[in-house]
């Protein structure tokens, strides 16, 4: 997969991110990593949580790679592939486990509860917790101008 071929097939777009878009975007995340934290809610929600801010910490890798994921069916895998070609290497592993959460968090919004272990919601909101560092290293580093 390339942008190119994603750009041909109308499922990302070329956008211009901002410093103000990517401090919403760190707001949600800061959010949703301090509620994946909480202890009281649900393991299925915890998950559900801790998905989400990995979802939109991939979302800003992509904005500072120019590209914004177009609202098309399957676009949750998209935006972690999207990571993985703005991010290379070093983020292939987790955008790979966090497609593997994305079938569990569809279960979890869509078909049943009591699906995540309370072992797995701690995975993966560490998992999101180290993902958000290392976009905000690669942001550092690469778009010092957007960077936190």
């Amino acid at each position: 997969m390339s942008w190119k071929k994603l750009l041909q097939d109308n499922k990302v777009h070329r956008h211009r991110t901002g410093r103000q878009e990517l401090n919403e975007i760190r707001r949600l995340v800061a959010r949703d990593l301090t509620d994946a934290a909480i202890p009281a809610l649900s393991e299925d929600r915890r998950f559900a949580t801790a998905y989400n801010a990995a979802l939109q910490t991939a979302k800003m890798a992509i904005a500072c790679a120019g590209y914004r994921i177009a609202s098309v069916p399957g676009h949750h895998r998209l935006t972690f592939e999207g990571a993985k070609l703005a991010l290379g290497k070093p983020a292939e592993h987790l955008a790979d486990y966090f497609d593997a959460c994305r079938r569990k968090r569809n279960e979890i919004d869509y078909t049943g509860a009591a699906i995540a272990t309370t072992t797995e919601a701690d995975e993966l909101l560490l998992h999101a917790k180290a993902f958000l560092n290392l976009v905000e290293g690669w942001i550092s580093s690469t778009h010092p101008a957007l960077k936190a």
